[in-house]
């Protein structure tokens, strides 16, 4: 069951501004992965659902994350349908992201009070995921959408809209500083994260990286 409430996901997103968004098949490589995203100061983290036995996993890290990363929220991406949703829940997703706009999906996070992001494309899309519920709504390619200048578009005429690109964002100052100035609510970051080293995961690379994303975002919101 999931430990920390909606709104309080949603404004950790808010306040770190950097969601990783990671998957592997092997449990030791992902407990690294969270580790090392947590030391550099990442508090939500998004597994994505995408290969087989990802439940397994992802049970795992919840009950890694409990003892071993005290106040992460740990969530699941990639998630299209309600019975994946009901599951991923079961087994303590503290939110649900997802490519897709299913009503569905969100009437089951809402009965559990789950924070969820469904992918959204259009205004219309995004105005019918508000109505059900979604605080935050994902953007998702963020590059092939539009852009940032897809997100402030989106909130001149709905300036209340928390909107997650993810897929195109880089951690550099150059191109968070698009996102952000267009109004961006967080990014998520996937591969240009995940810094590897003659074909292995360099965790103390990757907790740099993170921890050098997360000062660069934090330098940004102050010029705000």
């Amino acid at each position: 069951m999931a430990k920390f409430s909606r709104i309080g996901v949603v404004q950790e997103m808010e306040k770190t501004g950097l969601v990783p968004v990671f998957y592997h098949s092997d449990l030791e490589t992902c407990k690294n992965i969270v580790r090392s995203s947590y030391d550099a100061g990442i508090r939500v983290f998004e597994f994505t659902n995408r290969g087989d036995f990802a439940q397994d996993i992802f049970a795992a890290l919840v009950r890694y994350a409990e003892k071993e990363c005290p106040g992460l929220m740990l969530g699941i991406g990639s998630v299209i349908d309600p019975a994946t949703t009901a599951m991923y829940l079961q087994l303590g997703a503290n939110f649900i992201v997802s490519p897709i706009m299913n009503p569905e999906m969100a009437r089951i996070c809402n009965r559990r009070k789950v924070a969820w992001m469904p992918g959204c494309g259009t205004l219309t899309e995004i105005s019918e995921a508000q109505e059900c519920g979604a605080e935050v709504v994902k953007i998702f390619p963020a590059s092939e959408v539009g852009g940032p200048s897809f997100i402030k578009a989106v909130k001149g005429p709905m300036p209340w809209t928390s909107i997650m690109p993810t897929g195109g964002v880089s951690p550099n100052k150059e191109n968070l500083q698009e996102w952000f100035g267009a109004g961006a609510h967080c990014v998520g970051i996937g591969s240009k994260l995940f810094i590897k080293k003659d074909g292995a995961y360099d965790f103390s690379a990757i907790q740099k990286k993170i921890e050098d994303s997360l000062q660069i975002i934090k330098e940004l919101k102050l010029e705000k």
